[in-house]
């Protein structure tokens, strides 16, 4: 696919690659869960720019409304349901630190060797003239029910955490119990009811 390409292309995936690898590692770099959502995000934006440049438009386009979907709703749990404010606050991101970086580094070394001495198939014949279908195929031929299912329960779960967001403050645990006992005073937050 690369020897396919132009100059420009080759370059535009390569900065895109340093970019996907730099967000990845951020993920584990930073000092709190908002930060390494988002650090998350941009490297499969990223990801989804070396998609689009290697003409594979479908991929790009639902790498990026999948991951940018799946931040804004991981952010919004974050919110709800941690007990630092939004996942700012600083924690430790990663545990177990040597055993981790041995891992990553083993499965790197791997997977170099792998790409380097593996001999790549050549391909056999043409592309098809409409790729997307015959991927819309391979992936949903005899699995469309199932995923119009799941497609619906992500649905629901996403409309279910935005009403739980939405619904009640994220001090309404004790901000009853609060506005009782004195009602001009505001509740933890900053926020007046």
């Amino acid at each position: 696919m690369l020897t396919e390409l132009s100059g420009g292309a080759i370059a535009a995936v390569a900065v895109l690659g340093v970019l996907a690898a730099a967000g990845g590692i951020a993920v584990f770099v930073v000092d709190s869960m908002a930060r390494a959502t988002f650090a998350l995000l941009a490297s499969f934006l990223a990801v989804a720019g070396m998609l689009l440049v290697l003409d594979l438009t479908y991929l790009a386009v639902i790498t990026a409304l999948m991951m940018t979907m799946e931040m804004a709703v991981m952010a919004v749990f974050m919110i709800m349901f941690m007990m630092n404010p939004a996942g700012l606050m600083p924690m430790t991101m990663v545990h177990n630190t040597r055993g981790s970086a041995a891992v990553g580094v083993g499965a790197f070394a791997v997977l170099v060797v792998g790409i380097w001495t593996v001999d790549w198939p050549t391909r056999d014949g043409e592309p098809p003239a409409d790729p997307t279908r015959q991927l819309g195929e391979a992936i949903m031929g005899s699995h469309m029910l199932v995923m119009l299912v799941v497609g619906i329960g992500l649905f629901a779960t996403i409309l279910a955490g935005t009403v739980l967001a939405t619904a009640r403050g994220r001090y309404d645990r004790f901000g009853a119990d609060l506005k009782a006992s004195r009602p001009d005073d505001p509740v933890p937050g900053g926020l007046p009811r």
